[in-house]
């Protein structure tokens, strides 16, 4: 059974649905908030399967998804007790929190941008960055730099590579997918094992 082959097909097929844009929008906007699967799982697919319109669902995708950081970092900064402390207890997000207001005494608004660009949960970053009442306009400028950073990469591999790449990923996509989910265990692991 292929099961990472099914579900990119399943992907490629989704993308091509002609209200696919207005998905991937309200998805980029509720991923920076709280939905727990990236918006890059849905954008890639998407890029790839309309390589000439990478870089404009691109540039939907990192307005959208700054919009919804826009709206977690309000909700953090106005209704951190009444609304997001349920919604961490409900995700168990707890140690995330405090692990990102840590970074956020490190590293400043540059977390922002590194948790914009990177697997980091973007979401947890905007939620906190609100609690923590961080200068809202650097946190707006910090979260595009990093969400465009992500999105116009992926649609520039996208444009570069075309509909060939689209064929040659979707070849490899169970070396790929299991690989992934391999180096996900040892990641977790290693993190439970040395913290």
């Amino acid at each position: 059974m292929k099961l990472f082959t099914s579900l990119y097909d399943k992907c490629l097929k989704w993308a091509r649905h002609k209200y696919a844009v207005y998905i991937l929008g309200f998805v980029s906007f509720i991923e920076s908030i709280f939905f727990p699967i990236p918006t890059a799982i849905m954008f890639a697919p998407m890029a790839l399967a309309k390589p000439n319109n990478a870089l404009k669902l691109a540039l939907i995708t990192t307005i959208f998804s700054v919009l919804g950081g826009i709206a977690a970092y309000f909700l953090g900064f106005y209704a951190f007790d009444s609304l997001v402390t349920p919604l961490i207890e409900q995700f168990s997000w707890q140690d995330k929190i405090v692990k990102a207001e840590g970074w956020f005494e490190t590293y400043g608004i540059w977390i922002v941008v590194i948790a914009g660009f990177s697997p980091i949960p973007y979401k947890i970053l905007t939620l906190t960055a609100g609690a923590m009442q961080m200068a809202f306009v650097p946190f707006v400028i910090a979260s595009i730099v990093g969400r465009a950073a992500q999105f116009f990469l992926i649609a520039g591999f996208a444009k570069w590579g075309g509909e060939s790449m689209e064929q040659n990923l979707r070849k490899y996509m169970e070396v790929i997918g299991w690989s992934v989910l391999m180096l996900a265990i040892v990641a977790y692991v290693a993190y439970q094992l040395f913290n």
